[in-house]
């Protein structure tokens, strides 16, 4: 596997200049899943060259579907897409393959596909796809570790209540909902951006869908067609959210631009409470590392609270921040587990159990090899790397191409000595 290799600035704050924002992988992924209800072409625009977006072209691809890259712009063809098996190998690699589950349930009457995988983040089960399917009339039919999904007169109407809180599980069950014979209810929502950019998705191409970016949302019957116009995808809030944290930690002056500041006002003002100078305009949102960072106390909670996603990145910058701080992950089980790398690299944190820790500094880190388990935490220890002393090497570069492109070229930009180096 690739890693990457960085020379740390041992927390002196020399980074300067601008970043722009790729668009959102947690808002093309569902809205890729949602062409596929709408039977032509899908033109989508900013979509950010992440793995992830790769990886669900696949899937696309396997169902009959075409879909075709030129730079940020996406084109997905589904004219003859009469698939109904998910590919399970490709399906266990991107947890966002669920998405696909109510959309291929919904166009073609039947779907089969194993229990996705993607990032390891404690338990995450599926049962809230397969209850919400079954609530709409479909019938599950479980072979070793295969599931089948069979609805061969179409979804019914109906309501839907969500007994936990899902951003996926919100998207699939609207997008699933639009083929639906009568009106669909869905009770408990997710309300992230990405969930209202999904619906607004489907809006254009037809669907008449209420509430989102509410706790209720309402899905009537509707044809759809496909939107004629490109449909741009938002800015990626986490991504932001990563950059932000990173120039709090060794910004001297680092713009951020292509970003959307109402997305992330929860990091915004946590940062602003840790002592980080952060100016916001229309242009650009301008960060910089303070002489000294206070200490915090972050709770992750579902949007609009503190994201999950961001919550590995910004234990990074508690390890230099005065005093003792706190996290407590509400949102998932086993996404504290990256912090005993960090504690190898000089970090004094201490893990009370699968959702709280807490991390007193400032420390002093030490560069080392140290391989990303998923995502957010392989991101975060690039940050880690940054501020080290010493040269570091983050191995499973992959997991970060997931959900951050050219994060090399992006660093490097500002001034960050980062390389990649190639898997022999």
């Amino acid at each position: 596997m690739d890693s990457f290799i960085v020379d740390g600035l041992a927390e002196k704050p020399t980074l300067e200049g601008e970043i722009a924002i790729s668009g959102m992988k947690n808002a093309v992924l569902p809205i890729m899943a949602a062409a596929f209800v709408v039977e032509g072409e899908t033109k989508l625009s900013n979509v950010p060259n992440i793995a992830d977006v790769g990886s669900m072209s696949r899937l696309l691809e396997g169902l009959g579907a075409f879909v075709s890259h030129s730079g940020d712009e996406l084109s997905i063809r589904t004219h003859d897409a009469s698939g109904t098996v998910l590919e399970p190998q490709l399906a266990k690699s991107l947890r966002a393959s669920v998405l696909l589950i109510g959309s291929v349930l919904a166009r073609n009457g039947s779907v089969t596909f194993a229990h996705p995988g993607g990032c390891v983040l404690g338990s995450r089960p599926i049962d809230v796809f397969v209850d919400g399917l079954q609530k709409l009339g479909a019938e599950l039919v479980e072979e070793d570790e295969t599931y089948t999904l069979k609805a061969p007169n179409g979804l019914s109407g109906g309501e839907i209540f969500f007994r936990v809180m899902s951003v996926t599980g919100t998207e699939a069950l609207m997008t699933a909902a639009t083929r639906a014979s009568g009106p669909v209810t869905l009770r408990n929502c997710a309300m992230e951006p990405e969930v209202v950019a999904t619906a607004d998705f489907l809006k254009s191409c037809g669907a008449r869908i209420e509430g989102a970016g509410t706790s209720t949302i309402v899905i009537h019957p509707a044809h759809l067609t496909p939107n004629p116009e490109p449909v741009r995808i938002i800015p990626d809030r986490i991504e932001a959210a990563s950059f932000l944290i990173l120039g709090a930690l060794v910004g001297k002056n680092i713009r951020i631009t292509n970003a959307e500041p109402l997305h992330i006002e929860a990091v915004i003002e946590t940062l602003r409470g840790m002592n980080v100078s952060i100016s916001v305009t229309k242009e650009a949102i301008s960060v910089s590392a303070p002489p000294h960072l206070k200490s915090t106390q972050i709770r992750t909670h579902e949007y609009p609270g503190f994201p999950t996603d961001a919550q590995a990145p910004m234990a990074v910058l508690l390890t230099q921040a005065e005093g003792e701080s706190s996290i407590l992950e509400t949102v998932f089980d086993g996404r504290l587990n990256y912090t005993a790398e960090l504690v190898r690299m000089g970090a004094d944190i201490q893990i009370w159990n699968p959702h709280k820790a807490t991390i007193k500094g400032k420390t002093d880190l030490k560069a080392r090899d140290i391989d990303g388990p998923d995502i957010r935490a392989g991101l975060a220890f690039l940050l880690a790397a940054s501020i080290a002393e010493g040269k570091s090497r983050i191995g499973n570069a992959h997991l970060i191409d997931r959900g951050y492109g050219s994060i090399e070229k992006k660093l490097s930009a500002v001034g960050l000595s980062i390389s990649r180096e190639q898997a022999s």
